[in-house]
């Protein structure tokens, strides 16, 4: 597949054909494309929790679950999905090389930072499984774990404590057409190139 239209065609998926499980050597090789993002002083700073069997994510959906709610449509379809990749960032990786003799910082400040590259650059990884993975004929969906059950994911799978879950990757083969329910936010439209991109100056539309 070409790659614009991989990125034309992916678009988050929710519900999955639960019968068909995801190849570990697929798996493999998203991650393989994934570790070959770019990272701020070539820290690379991410981990991968792959979760692809029933009982692996069944204890992920355990330990996020509030047990107050029944599930609804969005947890009923995200629940089929066969894998799960965990996607973590490691703030002292970062810290730690730029105090590095080759990166002129003589201490760890997290201070020095623009904005919290560790995080970034485990979501540049991401995007590149989840392109990967329309090109290997899957679907997905990028999601967060809410603030309240961070700690309870970091227990289930033994995730140390000072590794943040930037995010998780369902991934999966993709439901009968019409079985998906689009997310009704595409109603919003997107925004055109005119809008979002500006000629020198904010406010200034570029155009070709």
């Amino acid at each position: 597949m070409e790659f614009e239209d991989a990125v034309r065609r992916r678009r988050m998926v929710r519900t999955y054909d639960s019968s068909r499980p995801v190849p570990r050597e697929t798996l493999h090789r998203l991650l393989d494309l994934a570790v070959r993002a770019p990272s701020a002083g070539f820290s690379q700073g991410w981990d991968f929790v792959v979760l692809s069997t029933a009982g692996q994510t069944g204890r992920f959906w355990e330990a996020t679950a509030d047990p107050d709610r029944e599930p609804d449509r969005w947890l009923r379809g995200m629940s089929t999905a066969p894998a799960l990749i965990l996607c973590l960032s490691d703030r002292d990786a970062y810290l730690d090389r730029y105090a590095e003799p080759d990166k002129g910082w003589t201490d760890r400040d997290e201070a020095r930072w623009p904005v919290p590259y560790w995080d970034v650059d485990t979501g540049m990884a991401s995007m590149i499984i989840l392109l990967a993975a329309v090109d290997a004929g899957l679907a997905g969906c990028f999601f967060g774990v809410p603030p309240q059950r961070r700690t309870q994911v970091l227990e289930a799978f033994g995730i140390p404590a000072g590794r943040r879950i930037v995010g998780v990757i369902s991934l999966g083969h993709p439901p009968e057409p019409g079985t998906d329910r689009k997310s009704p936010s595409l109603k919003r439209g997107r925004r055109p190139v005119e809008e979002v991109a500006h000629e020198g100056t904010f406010g200034q539309p570029f155009r070709i």
